[in-house]
This record gives C-alpha cells, structure tokens and sequence, in this order.
C-alpha cells in the first residue's frame, strides 16, 4: 500500500537515493517509499539507519546497498549492484555529500586535507555516478535525475570555514544543469535542489558556528528551520515526471530567507 502524498503516485519506479541513512536522505528515501516507490537505499557507513528509516516498507519494496564515496571507483561499484540482473533504475536522487570545515585561516594540512575528501566524496563520485545513470536512461528511454546542492552552492557559504562544501555543491549543480540541456531530447529530466538550513544532525553542527539554534533561526526569514519532509514531497513530485518542462530548474527551498 502507498500514501497519498499530494496526490503522487511513485508505484511502478524504483529509486536510487544516495546518503540514506540520515538527514535529506533518509526523509526523501521515507517519502519515496511511502508513495508506492521500489527503494534502493545507499549508505556509507550507518546501516542501522538506513534500515531503522524503512522499517515501514514492505521488504519487496527495499533494498540497502553499502558503498563508501570516499573510495574511488565506488559509486560505479554501488551503480552495478543497483542494476545486477538487468534491473532498471527509473531515477536517481544524489544526496550522499559530507562537509568537512576547509578554513581560510586553518593550516595547510586541514585545507589541502579538506578539499581532496569534499571534491571526491561530493564531486567525483557523485559525478561518476550521475555518468553511470545518464547511460542507463539512454538505453532505457529516459529517467529522472535530482540533484541535492545547497543554497550555498548558489550564494557561497556564509561561514568562512566552508569553501569547499560550498563550491562542491556549486559544482553538482553545473553538472546536473548540463545533463538537462544535453538530454531533454532524450527523455532525462534533471533538476537541482538548494535547501537552505534543514532540520538534520547537520544544521546541529551549524549551529554550534552560529552561536545556537535560536541565534541561527533568528536570521531566517521565518525564524525556522526547513523541516526534511517538505524536501521529500518536493522530490516525490519531480521524480513522478509530471512536470517535464521543469527540467534543468533549481528549487530553492529554504522559507524566503534568499530569493533571487
């Protein structure tokens, strides 16, 4: 049985959602699921979650595929296992990202360090990934692909200590906006989506650099956090290919606090 979840039906496709186990990820993997979609849910290192948040589904509807985005090569490895037996990927959601602190007055280990763990776990694998899905929709007669960058990655990153994590997700977007020019014609839609701050583990960490929850709420245009549901049913409707001619499009979902 699926939700009603705004009138979206998801039964019939199965998803690939990369960095399930947490945050962004585990809310769109629930909603997904919950809308009648088949799951593949992609974990690094948390297994537990990545289960505990699908305890709902029906085993015939999940799958969990581990895979460590800081090796190379193992976003194909994860590719491979999701399509093993000729099996179809209907969309792809690339969430799996870390962000590790690259100061611009740290040493020169922490920076050198910093980048080379955020351009490969955030751009390089992420990237291969999207190459793998590409392939498989050209011969599949088209495909969904989202793309989860940050509003950082469209204003740059309003803490000092963030570079990295701020132009890995500038970096995603371009990559996602060129399979859309590239592949309208083929039937892959591709969109990008900017959360600003989202109620996870991460804005906790957030926080802690903007001097707390409350100081950080106080400069939100309405004094709170995105709650991770609304992202889930923001990909829930893009992934159901309703609305083709939005493709290449970026949402910003972060409650007015950066219009543009």
């Amino acid at each position: 049985m699926s939700e009603d979840i705004g009138g979206i039906s998801l039964i019939g496709k199965r998803i690939l959602i990369t960095g399930a186990s947490r945050g962004i990820g585990a809310a769109v993997a629930l909603v997904v699921a919950k809308a009648g979609a088949e799951v593949i849910a992609h974990f690094g290192g948390h297994a537990a979650g990545a289960i505990e948040n699908l305890k709902e589904i029906s085993e015939d509807r999940k799958e969990f595929i581990q895979s460590d985005f800081s090796k190379p090569g193992s976003a194909r490895e994860l590719w491979a296992k999701a399509t093993s037996g000729n099996k179809r990927v209907d969309v792809v959601i690339n969430n799996a990202a870390i962000n590790v602190e690259t100061p611009f007055e740290g040493d020169l280990e922490q920076w050198d360090v910093g980048w080379s763990q955020t351009l490969q776990v955030n751009v390089l694998e992420s990237s291969s990934l999207i190459k793998e899905a590409v392939n498989h929709f050209l011969s599949h007669s088209g495909g969904v692909l989202i793309t989860m960058s940050s509003w950082s990655g469209q204003r740059g990153s309003a803490l000092a200590t963030l570079p990295a994590y701020a132009a890995s997700k500038a970096a995603m977007k371009a990559v996602t906006q060129t399979v859309a020019q590239s592949y309208a014609k083929r039937n892959i839609q591709a969109y990008t989506i900017a959360p600003g701050i989202v109620k996870t583990r991460m804005s906790e960490q957030a926080a802690i650099l903007r001097g707390g929850e409350e100081n950080m709420k106080a400069a939100l245009a309405m004094g709170e956090l995105v709650p991770p549901q609304e992202i889930g049913e923001l990909v829930a409707f893009l992934a159901s290919g309703k609305a083709r001619h939005l493709t290449g499009a970026t949402f910003d979902i972060n409650g007015a606090s950066y219009i543009r």
